[in-house]
């Protein structure tokens, strides 16, 4: 088959229905000359319903030859452009008492455009979404309206604001998909649904948290089908690049990643299980929940209400014969002395804390009771990290800063800001890289845990040393025109820089 011609009208493509399309395997791609209008077709098409298309709408085609696979990447390319205006016209005349009382069972959400308005609101809001790059879907109820905001690059957007009858059946089509129960409006519930959007799978956990206006509900999309992030890709510098790849392919010790919720922790996890996943090792992880799937990992998913505990699952993974442990978080004292004792008879593990920064995750094992002598004896290194938005590429613009921000300037460096352009969605940001900091545990660093100083010494000392803090790995980032100084400032205010 040849290329694909560029000419390619979407507003005429989508005059065909996706599910239509797809089934019929023909796409009406460009109106010519006389309102000529030219089909692409495969071999597959029928060409009875190409004859029928052609009668109903009183035109005169022409075929063009493409393949099946060019045709549904096309037919998904232009739906996946399409706008919110098709939710928005479902709200204008959505009934406010009508209830999904079934689930439709549907392969792919785009093809559900003969359901009831409501299925079609709660298909369109995670299609847009994803068309967004949106990470979570916020449904909030208020006294008079309800707004569905979606968060991108770690901010949340309005995307809607349905009026006030739509939030009865909109949260009840949800609880249905996600296997919750619909008639509980008192207690908080947690679900999860797995759907297809133009061929891509999207696992969707779903969150119900009740509110003095009724249930907040939260969202969160995962892509089934997006690759792994590769170590390289993280952001890492290549001294930091060396020596995580160092840590990882050590024989025992524990290393953990700090910071707070949706700063990368299991991005970076994940890329580094993913490198070193080969035949020759047995990697066994316990996580809650577990996010994506490895293959050729062993992944447990935590169970509280049966027992099944982080520390309770972790002694059943050492008798499991483990070269590699995950623990998805250290929550408390047993957890922590459990894998603490992994380290220290031969295993390598991996873990994360809720802190600020790296010392911090070694003055928390502390905190939680931890002896000393163990933590430094057993700890192998810290990356703290945070996710600060990249600059759109194709709207950034060079400014000076202001006076407030002279100390934090490079010389000769040339900074930008954002500006806002269709492409970012006004924001003037696209996409998210980290900023790192790693904390390496020398001999002196060790003694100075033992006697138990100050987590302002500990910093002190692993500075001297040569770590490099947040808002610095920042700046840099800033100086070669990836961020912007404001970005970097919010993900890095607070005491010694950091957040």
């Amino acid at each position: 088959m040849e290329p694909l011609p560029d000419r390619l009208d979407p507003v005429l493509a989508r005059s065909l229905s996706y599910a239509l399309a797809r089934r019929a395997l023909f796409l009406p791609a460009w109106r010519g000359e006389e309102g000529l209008v030219e089909v692409w077709v495969t071999p597959q098409t029928d060409p009875y319903i190409l004859d029928q298309y052609r009668m109903e709408l009183r035109v005169r085609i022409r075929p063009r030859m493409v393949s099946r696979e060019q045709l549904l990447e096309a037919l998904q390319r232009v739906h996946r452009e399409q706008g919110l205006t098709a939710v928005e016209n479902l709200l204008e005349d959505l009934p406010p008492s009508l209830l999904a009382t079934r689930l439709a069972e549907k392969p792919d959400l785009l093809e559900s455009d003969d359901d009831a308005p409501i299925i079609q609101l709660v298909n369109s809001l995670i299609i847009q979404a994803l068309r967004n790059r949106a990470s979570d879907i916020h449904i909030e109820p208020f006294e008079n309206n309800i707004i569905v905001r979606f968060r991108v690059d770690g901010l949340l957007h309005e995307a809607l604001r349905p009026p006030k009858p739509v939030q009865a059946p909109l949260m009840s089509r949800i609880k249905v998909m996600a296997g919750l129960n619909i008639a509980e409006k008192r207690l908080p519930q947690d679900g999860a649904m797995r759907v297809r959007v133009a061929s891509r799978e999207v696992d969707v956990r779903v969150s119900v948290l009740p509110g003095s206006h009724g249930e907040r509900l939260v969202m969160r999309l995962l892509e089934k089908q997006e690759e792994r992030t590769n170590l390289n890709e993280l952001g890492l510098t290549t001294p930091q690049l060396g020596w995580i790849k160092n840590r990882m392919t050590a024989s025992h010790g524990i290393m953990l990643v700090t910071g707070p919720t949706g700063s990368g922790k299991s991005t970076t996890l994940y890329s580094i299980l993913s490198s070193i996943n080969t035949s020759e090792k047995n990697i066994i992880t316990i996580e809650d929940p577990i996010e994506y799937s490895l293959a050729g990992v062993g992944q447990i998913q935590v169970a509280p209400r049966i027992g099944l505990t982080f520390a309770s699952g972790l002694r059943s993974i050492l008798r499991q014969d483990p070269d590699v442990i995950m623990v998805g978080e250290i929550r408390d004292l047993e957890t922590a002395e459990i894998a603490i004792q992994a380290s220290l008879t031969g295993h390598l593990v991996f873990s994360t804390l809720h802190t600020n920064d790296s010392v911090g995750a070694v003055v928390r094992l502390v905190n939680m009771g931890i002896e000393p002598f163990l933590v430094s004896s057993s700890l192998d290194g810290v990356v703290a990290q945070r996710l600060v938005r990249k600059l759109c590429a194709q709207c950034k613009e060079p400014f000076s800063p202001p006076p407030e921000l002279v100390g934090a300037i490079a010389e000769g460096a040339t900074y930008f800001r954002p500006k806002g352009c269709p492409a970012c969605l006004g924001s003037g940001y696209l996409g998210r890289t980290a900023l790192f900091e790693l904390l390496t545990m020398s001999a002196e660093l060790r003694t100075r845990i033992d006697r138990r100083v100050s987590d302002q010494e500990l910093r002190e000392v692993a500075i001297a040393e040569g770590m490099t803090p947040l808002r610095e790995a920042g700046l840099a980032r800033a100086a070669l025109g990836i961020t912007s100084l404001e970005e970097v400032l919010r993900v890095t205010q607070g005491r010694n820089g950091v957040a």
